[in-house]
């Protein structure tokens, strides 16, 4: 006999997947405005940030256009898939939980081993970075050569590996479409208040502190990123006679 697979999926792949059953029943027609991300949230039961990375798996493969300013609409033409595929990479929220595990302790190490001169290092890189917030892509450089220089502090290849493997996995469609659709100026200024925390850490060699400057300044890049305005707010707010 043979038995079925039992398929374990992310909880916002299988948000995404109801609402492409809702849209193939017609409950969402073709060029329909959907529901916010609060509403959803509150009628499927879940988190607002699995509903919002639902939506970013939606969108990379054509079910959805997010519009900036307006809302999420259901896409004109309809893929032909049934449902979300498997290949979208990881998910937001579980690459910040794992960067804040790992790099955390990383950083701790780090303040114990760094170099005096991985350390002048590390202050030229922030002044730089501090330097480019309206320059995305030259930022997004600088905070890939801040992490690894963190990870080369430790003296250990084998994190060196690690910092990379991390970074390697935002450049996933899906963590990237995220990224693109949420970061912006305003969460670069405050990154670099987070690294200066984390310098300061590092500069002074407490483990201790670095690691929680670290773990810090994942949790607040989550945080931007989850709690960024959703396309549309500004727009229903100033409907309602407030100030846009």
């Amino acid at each position: 006999m043979d038995l079925p697979t039992i398929k374990v999926e992310r909880l916002y792949r299988q948000i995404s997947n109801v609402l492409i059953q809702y849209i193939r029943d017609g409950h969402f027609a073709a060029g329909q405005l959907l529901p916010g991300e609060r509403d959803l949230a509150k009628q499927l039961g879940v988190s607002r940030s699995s509903v919002r990375e639902a939506l970013i798996a939606l969108e990379i493969n054509g079910w959805v256009e997010i519009r900036t300013g307006h809302g999420v609409y259901v896409a004109q033409r309809l893929p032909s898939q049934e449902e979300v595929p498997n290949d979208e990479g990881v998910g937001v929220a579980d690459l910040m939980e794992a960067r804040e595990v790992v790099e955390g302790e990383i950083a701790a190490l780090a303040a114990r081993k760094a170099t005096d001169a991985q350390l002048a290092d590390i202050a030229r890189l922030v002044e730089e970075m501090e330097g480019s917030v309206d320059r995305m892509a030259a930022f997004h450089d600088h905070d890939r050569r801040f992490h690894e220089l963190i990870g080369a502090m430790t003296g250990n290849p084998v994190f060196v590996e690690i910092t990379d493997l991390l970074w390697k996995k935002r450049q996933s469609p899906h963590y990237s479409k995220f990224e693109e659709q949420y970061s912006g100026n305003a969460i670069a200024r405050s990154m670099c208040a987070d690294h200066r925390a984390i310098l300061d850490a590092l500069r002074s060699r407490n483990a201790k502190a670095a690691r929680a400057a670290m773990q810090t300044h994942i949790r607040n890049a989550q945080g931007q990123l989850f709690n960024a305005e959703t396309p549309g707010t500004r727009r229903r707010t100033a409907r309602k006679g407030n100030p846009a």
